[in-house]
């Protein structure tokens, strides 16, 4: 094996690794329909709970990992705290999956 073909293995690996890490994260019902919510807009998580009827220990549960894995980001109005989209990758697999799944 050639150094350019090894290190064209090397950077898939670690890109195979960084894939199965957000494919975990997405591999739960919820946390995708959260995603797909957030990849719409801004939300809180009231405006979550109401949409998804995710009731609100289960629905910070799956958002704190969705953060931790750096899928959402937050910011701060008052009391309320909104979620988006944070990893633009994530926006263009939801994507994918919408054409795949969600349309006739």
């Amino acid at each position: 094996m050639n150094d350019l073909t090894a290190l064209s293995i090397d950077r898939m690996r670690a890109s195979a690794g960084e894939a199965t890490a957000m494919l975990r994260s997405l591999a739960h019902e919820d946390r995708l329909m959260l995603l797909c919510q957030l990849c719409k807009e801004e939300l809180c998580v009231g405006d979550l709970e109401a949409r998804l009827d995710i009731r609100q220990p289960s629905l910070s549960q799956h958002l704190g990992v969705l953060r931790r894995e750096g899928l959402v980001a937050t910011r701060r109005e008052g009391k309320r705290i909104y979620y988006r989209v944070a990893d633009p990758r994530v926006q263009t697999l939801l994507q994918t999956l919408y054409s795949t799944f969600c349309t006739d």
